[in-house]
C-alpha cells in the first residue's frame, strides 16, 4: 500500500486548504481500511486529527479541529480529503495521510501501519 498525500500550502488565518491522499496498491482496492490524517507541529509530536472508516459511515475528529475540518472519502477513487477551513496558525504543521486494513471505527485508537510522506501546511497570522 502507497499512500500519497497533496494540497499542503501556505494560507492566511482564517483561510481554507484542503488535502488529499491517493492509495494505490492490489491489496488496498480489495480490502477494508480505515483512513486519517495525523499532523505534526515542529517541536511535538504527531498527533492524530481526523479519521474515517473504511466504509465512510463513521468519522472522528480532535476537539480543537471540530467544525472545522472535514474528512471525506471516495472509494472508487481510494482517495481521502481533509476540507481544512476556518485555519489558526496552531494548524501549522506536516499533514500525513494514514491507513490501516480494519472494519474497526475505534478511529483514534487504532495504531495505523500505512503512512504517506506529509505536506506542509503554513498558517500566518
Amino acid at each position: 500500500v502507497q499512500l500519497q498525500a497533496s494540497g499542503g500550502g501556505f494560507v492566511q488565518v482564517g483561510g481554507s486548504l484542503r488535502l488529499s491522499c491517493a492509495a494505490s496498491g492490489r491489496s488496498f482496492s480489495n480490502s477494508a481500511y480505515a483512513r486519517a490524517w495525523f499532523r505534526q507541529a515542529p517541536g511535538k509530536e504527531r498527533e492524530f486529527v481526523a479519521g474515517i472508516s473504511w466504509s465512510g459511515s463513521s468519522t472522528y475528529n480532535i476537539d480543537s479541529v471540530k467544525g472545522r475540518f472535514t474528512i471525506s472519502r471516495d472509494n472508487r477513487k481510494n482517495t481521502v480529503t481533509l476540507q481544512m477551513n476556518s485555519l489558526k496558525p496552531e494548524d501549522t504543521a506536516v499533514y500525513y495521510c494514514a491507513a490501516v486494513r480494519t472494519t474497526s471505527q475505534a478511529l483514534g485508537d487504532m495504531k495505523y501501519d500505512y503512512w504517506g510522506q506529509g505536506t506542509q501546511v503554513t498558517v500566518s497570522s
